[in-house]
């Protein structure tokens, strides 16, 4: 697990009942908080790269995550 400084991401996907659709979750926990930072549906069969408009997407939520959790510890 990363610290404030260095946090984990971690990425989840699964499949749904169908067996054709595939979600991805991005979250990271800043003490007891899980933060879920994205969520889309993957709709390309190849390839697993994230999307470059969806990585900067979730940069900018981790660091409003980051505020966040510092200002409830306050």
């Amino acid at each position: 697990m990363g610290d404030r400084r260095n946090p984990q991401v971690d990425n989840y996907s699964y499949e749904d009942d169908d067996g054709r659709t595939y979600r991805a979750v991005y979250t990271v926990r800043f003490g007891n908080a899980v933060y879920v930072l994205h969520c889309f549906q993957k709709k390309s069969h190849k390839g697993i790269e994230t999307p470059k408009q969806d990585i900067d997407l979730i940069r900018d939520r981790l660091k409003l995550a980051q505020n966040h959790a510092e200002g409830v510890k306050k």
